[in-house]
């Protein structure tokens, strides 16, 4: 089967061409990697009100489950009206001071991880990308009163920008944005990430001030700069609001208060993810003292 099979991309990109270096491609994919929706708020900062022009579209339904995630549609008094049809796409954006870069997003594809990953290195070869860099985040023990973390992954050590907070190796399940990183390394291609640590009792909730903690790693690795005014006050109303549940349970502030411990004793210690004499609390027992504190941020007026 031919990998062209999966992607179109458009021939001529002007703003492309006549360059030293090839632009940088940032991927973010809707799904598996993106607790508090930190890299989809991401995505709609970077795209605003001009959405950029089109250079690559994958072949949806080639990868998409429909029964599984199924799209909207809009019924009126007696007719359909409308379907938003998921899109798998690459744009061409402009950063603040008018640098080209390429941004992939859409749903993560459910089938033939294997042929879209073949189809994105088309894309990288096409556009001659010098590197390629994914946004993500997961559910972590974290406070939300403390600095995002990042955990910073390449296909290469020279091509990482900090130390992580842990060590050792650990098994995850795999996701088709990772198993791309895997890929593009294996063909020689420079390829990294970062990704957000989600204080994992909000983890369902938009949590825009781990979508301006990727950017900020962004720019730090590819020299892009935007305007992140909007998601640090974004992120700062997000806490004033956490802060007003919060104060409202004894319980929730305990548990908050013994991840502010352990996570200043780690960074105190530099040493393991979990410090001496700080334990974590049980699952149980973080389960039940959120469970109130989560239903009145779904309903923040009672």
């Amino acid at each position: 089967m031919s990998d062209a099979r999966f992607v179109h991309i458009v021939d001529e990109v002007p703003e492309l061409e006549g360059r030293s270096d090839g632009p940088v491609l940032l991927v973010a994919l809707e799904g598996f990697l993106d607790a508090g929706n930190a890299s989809a708020t991401a995505v709609e900062h970077l795209l605003g009100e001009d959405r950029g022009r089109v250079v690559a579209s994958f072949e949806v339904d080639e990868l998409y489950d429909y029964r599984a995630r199924r799209p909207p549609m809009t019924f009126s008094e007696d007719h359909y009206s409308d379907y938003v049809a998921p899109r798998l796409v690459v744009r061409l954006l402009e950063d603040e001071l008018g640098a080209p870069y390429l941004l992939l997003s859409g749903p993560e594809p459910d089938t033939r991880w294997e042929g879209f990953a073949r189809a994105v290195r088309l894309v990288v070869q096409h556009f001659d990308v010098r590197l390629v860099v994914s946004l993500g985040s997961v559910p972590m023990a974290v406070p939300h009163t403390r600095p995002v973390q990042l955990t910073n992954h390449a296909t290469s050590s020279r091509l990482l920008v900090q130390e992580n907070v842990w060590k050792g190796e650990i098994r995850v399940p795999a996701s088709a944005q990772s198993l791309l990183e895997l890929r593009l390394g294996e063909w020689g291609h420079d390829a990294m990430g970062f990704v957000a640590h989600i204080p994992h009792y909000v983890a369902q909730f938009p949590y825009p001030q781990a979508s301006l903690a990727l950017l900020e790693g962004v720019e730090d690795v590819t020299g892009l700069q935007w305007d992140s005014e909007p998601l640090r006050l974004a992120g700062e109303a997000r806490q004033v609001e956490l802060a007003t549940q919060i104060a409202d349970s004894d319980e929730v502030r305990e548990v908050v208060t013994g991840l502010e411990q352990q996570y200043d004793a780690f960074h105190t210690a530099s040493a393991n993810l979990l410090a001496e004499d700080q334990p974590l609390p049980s699952g149980e027992e973080l389960g039940e003292q959120f469970e109130q504190f989560l239903a009145r941020l779904e309903d923040p007026e009672d």
